[in-house]
């Protein structure tokens, strides 16, 4: 199918899908005539992608996981694994966070906040 098709079908603009296809997350053939030409099973994949994105993953770790995904007889145990994994670095973030909050805290009303607290 040809890019503006599979733009229709996955909800994704033609330019998000060339650069999807530059850095390698869907690959299409080019057609004699120099049009773009994507498998059916670029549509799912995509939808994939998207939702990856909306649950935080990066790009780079969707074109990472995303051939391990599908070469894993149980696709959910996989992602489960996946999910997990992101959580624990999100809790590590937020950790982070609240401890640079804290120490912004004390800084508040010293007279020079850049100064070491002490």
């Amino acid at each position: 199918m040809r890019i503006g098709e599979l733009a229709a079908q996955a909800g994704l603009t033609r330019d998000t899908i060339r650069f999807y296809e530059k850095i390698g997350l869907v690959t299409g053939r080019r057609l004699p005539n120099g049009y773009r030409d994507f498998p059916p099973e670029a549509v799912p994949w995509l939808q994939y992608v998207r939702t990856a994105q909306t649950l935080g993953l990066s790009l780079a770790e969707i074109a990472r996981t995303g051939e391990e995904l599908r070469q894993q007889p149980d696709t959910a145990t996989a992602l489960s694994t996946l999910f997990e994994e992101k959580i624990k670095v999100i809790d590590a973030r937020m950790a982070q966070l609240a401890a640079l909050r804290t120490e912004l805290d004390t800084r508040v009303g010293t007279g020079c906040p850049l100064r070491a607290a002490g």
